[in-house]
């Protein structure tokens, strides 16, 4: 800091008359601060919700999904192994896909049928928490005491929960497409053991999931030594278009292969669209600021005329005089943002605690699961997005101090002095 400037600003902190903190300066502060840490927490919302979604999504399903164009794949080992040869895949297993309808007693709900290899299964894909049973008595080669007589299945803990299943109970699954009888299409019903309760987090996986191993659904569909294709986890996830290439160029015709990205596209893009937005709306609040933060500097510079004249007339320069107002607008902006960026990071790191906390003590749900994917409310503090929420709100306090201090520095002394 320049002699000139340190001279400045210490006169015009000694006027008792004036205060260099104005009431108009804390509203500054406050809205720079509010809109500091109101972009932090909405931001790691959204990169919680993504985080959350994206994990939810690739635990259930895979990276990468390999079929044939022209319907069920066959000789599915053989695929299975020349698609494990290829670099940066992990694991692989084959899936069964269908619709279905679940009933006990008079409770009745849809349902999705996936049947999996119970060997493979665990290896590519992730059920989240298995909160009863287990998956190997999906097994043929699992010989527990307690084995039903029943085949097995395992339903999510919501969907469960609808039919008022437990452990063990018997359920009936039915197909709609039926079988033809000299009565006409009748529906092909099956009575299965529920052998396992999972909860993967994510409510619409929990109540309309149905697995069941890959020999059963065979027998119940009618099918063939055949499945819907094959599912693939690979080692790096944002590598899933690359991988997928090679794997239609080693396998070629019909074998079609489908990532991650391309079957939750528009989820993913709505989710990136909405976060730039969000970052559009809520900087508003800081430009908000930054014009209480130029009225508050013009307002000084018309209370500090003389002030500013006196200096002038002592020898000041304009630039001097412009680096004095200057300092006064980005020490507001500094104040405000670091401030509001320790309480955005704050309330982001502990937001889960304090949604619980209201939910406590208010008697509402802040956040439906039955209404969003989760059944949490996320938070993940990205610090590259704190550091281009404090670099923008800094810049725009610059800027907004820039025109006021110009102004400053443009004051003719003798027009200062004149009615004194």
């Amino acid at each position: 800091m320049s002699y000139e400037l340190f001279i400045g600003l210490r006169y015009l902190r000694a006027k008792r008359k004036q205060t260099f903190i104005s009431i108009n300066s804390v509203i500054s502060i406050a809205g720079i601060f509010l809109g500091v840490a109101a972009l932090i927490v909405v931001l790691a919302v959204m990169n919680g919700f993504e985080k959350e979604l994206r994990d939810k999504i690739l635990g259930i399903n895979s990276h990468i999904v390999l079929m044939e164009l022209t319907g069920e794949m066959k000789d599915h080992e053989n695929v299975m192994k020349s698609v494990e040869e290829i670099e940066g895949v992990v694991a692989s297993t084959p899936f069964i896909y269908s619709q279905a309808m679940l009933k006990n007693e008079d409770r009745v709900t849809g349902v999705i049928l996936r049947g999996i290899s119970p060997e493979s299964a665990l290896t590519v894909l992730n059920l989240g928490e298995i909160r009863e049973g287990s998956i190997d008595y999906l097994s043929e080669n699992y010989k527990g005491e307690d084995m039903p007589d029943l085949p097995g299945v395992i339903l999510g803990k919501e969907l469960a929960e609808i039919l008022s299943l437990n452990l063990f109970d018997t359920v009936e699954v039915l197909l709609p497409m039926g079988i033809p009888t000299p009565m006409g299409m009748v529906p092909r019903i099956r009575k299965f053991s529920v052998v396992g309760i999972f909860e993967s987090g994510s409510y619409e996986y929990d109540s309309t999931l149905l697995f069941m191993s890959l020999k059963n659904c065979k027998e119940f569909l009618g099918m063939e030594d055949t499945v819907t294709g094959i599912e693939i986890k690979i080692a790096n996830i944002y590598r899933a278009t690359e991988i997928a290439e090679d794997i239609e160029a080693k396998l070629g015709y019909p074998y079609w292969a489908r990532t991650w990205m391309e079957l939750n596209k528009n989820l993913f893009s709505a989710l990136k669209m909405e976060k730039r937005v969000m970052f559009i709306i809520l900087s508003l609040i800081i430009l908000v600021a930054a014009f209480s933060i130029i009225t508050t500097l013009i307002m000084a510079v018309m209370e500090k005329a003389k002030d500013i004249a006196i200096l002038k007339s002592m020898g000041a320069t304009s630039r001097s005089i412009m680096k004095i107002f200057m300092v006064q607008g980005l020490v507001m902006g500094i104040i405000g943002t670091t401030l509001g960026g320790i309480a955005g990071i704050a309330l982001a790191l502990n937001l889960e605690k304090i949604a619980a906390f209201l939910e406590d003590l208010f008697g509402f749900t802040v956040f439906p699961k039955d209404v969003y994917y989760l059944s949490e409310l996320p938070s993940r503090v990205n610090y590259g997005d704190v550091a281009i929420i404090v670099a923008t709100a800094l810049l725009i306090s610059f800027l907004a101090a820039i025109y006021p201090s110009w102004n400053a520095s443009r004051l003719d002394p003798a027009e200062g002095l004149r009615y004194e």
